[in-house]
C-alpha cells in the first residue's frame, strides 16, 4: 500500500489552518471500489492502532470512547469523540479538535478514476500558540504578540508524521479486508 504526502486538496476543511500560519500535513492512499466517508471514519477510528491511543485516553485524559461512538461520530449522531470534538463536517470530510484546542484531525474521502476507487486521505493540523511579551523599551512601549509553535511539536514532529502514516494504513487495510 502507498501513503502518499499530497498537497492538501483546495476544498480541505483543514485548508483554514494552513493559510494562517499553523503547520498542517496531508496524506494519501488509493483504494479500489467505492468507500463512504462513513466507512472511513468507522474504520479509521477502529483500527488496532486507534485503539491503543484510545485505550492511553482513557486514563490519561478521562475521555474513555467505544467503537459504537466511533461508528456514531461516522454517522453525524455524534459530536465528541474520545478527546476531540467536531469541528466541522462537509459530505466527505470531518474535522476534529483536541479538547485543549491545540490540533485538528482531518479525513476525507474522494471518488476517483471515474468512481472506481476512492482516494482516502488524513490530515494533521497544529496550531500556533499566541504569546503576549510587554516591550520595555520606551520608544516600543506596549503589547507585542507574535505566534510560534510549542516545543514538544517540533520535538516530536518525526514521530507524528510516522505515526499518520501507520494510522491511515491502518484503516486502509481494515476497510480492505473487514471483518464479518
Amino acid at each position: 500500500m502507498v501513503i502518499s504526502k499530497p498537497p492538501l486538496p483546495a476544498n480541505a476543511l483543514l485548508g483554514v489552518y494552513s493559510r494562517n500560519g499553523g503547520y498542517t500535513d496531508c496524506y494519501a492512499t488509493d483504494m479500489p471500489g467505492v468507500i463512504s466517508h462513513e466507512q472511513y471514519v468507522t474504520a479509521f477510528y477502529t483500527t488496532w492502532v486507534f485503539k491503543l491511543e484510545r485505550f492511553i485516553l482513557k486514563y490519561v485524559v478521562a475521555r474513555p470512547s467505544t467503537d459504537q461512538q466511533a461508528q456514531q461520530l461516522a454517522a453525524d449522531k455524534l459530536d465528541a469523540f474520545a478527546a476531540w470534538s467536531v469541528e466541522a463536517r462537509a459530505p466527505n470530510q470531518l474535522l476534529m479538535c483536541d479538547l485543549y484546542g491545540s490540533t485538528r484531525s482531518w479525513l476525507m474521502v474522494e471518488p476517483i478514476n471515474d468512481g472506481k476507487a476512492t482516494r482516502l486521505y488524513f490530515g494533521s493540523a497544529v496550531v500556533p500558540k499566541e504569546k503576549t511579551k510587554k516591550n520595555w523599551i520606551p520608544a516600543y512601549a506596549g503589547m507585542t504578540t507574535k505566534t510560534q509553535m510549542p516545543f514538544m511539536f517540533h520535538a516530536l514532529l518525526g514521530f507524528h508524521q510516522l505515526y499518520s502514516r501507520i494510522l491511515l494504513s491502518a484503516a486502509a487495510r481494515k476497510l480492505s479486508n473487514p471483518s464479518p
